[in-house]
């Protein structure tokens, strides 16, 4: 079976990342634990809040890899521990968040089993540029690459 892309016409070239990058919201959005809420904060800051109650510090992992901020937890089960009845699973997880270009990671904190990831989000500066036509035996030829410089 042909799998359609969305970005197959020929007035959206060079958005196959940004196709890659719809199929991953998609995947990680399927992703139940744990709860998290986002924010904005000021003008240019955003805070994810995950409820990780039970959770230490040694035990969570917050990563970036290429666009994508992942939080893991791992509880390790301790057997010396007899349980009469266990409602409190000691469980691992993996929630990712895709972040757009430019996002930093501003810092995180536990407090009170809720870790707080806040983002920076530059501001995007505008830019125009103006592009120069070469004339058949003016320079370069079609195709080449001629450095153009940015206006402001």
């Amino acid at each position: 079976m042909t799998r359609m892309s969305l970005f197959n016409s020929p007035l959206l070239l060079g958005f196959d990342q940004f196709e890659r990058t719809l199929e991953r919201v998609a995947k990680a959005s399927a992703e139940g634990y744990p709860p998290y809420d986002i924010e904005q904060i000021g003008e240019t800051g955003l805070r994810i809040t995950l409820a990780v109650a039970g959770f230490t510090r040694d035990e969570l992992e917050v990563v970036t890899e290429d666009n994508q901020l992942i939080v893991r937890g791992r509880q390790v089960d301790d057997k010396e521990r007899v349980f009469l009845h266990r409602g409190i699973a000691a469980r691992q997880f993996q929630r990712s968040f895709v972040l757009a270009d430019g996002i930093e990671i501003a810092g995180a904190a536990l407090d009170n089993g809720l870790l707080k990831i806040d983002l920076a989000r530059p501001v995007p500066q505008k830019t125009v540029r103006s592009i120069q036509i070469s004339a058949p035996g003016n320079g370069a030829a079609p195709g080449e690459t001629i450095d153009v410089e940015p206006q402001s």
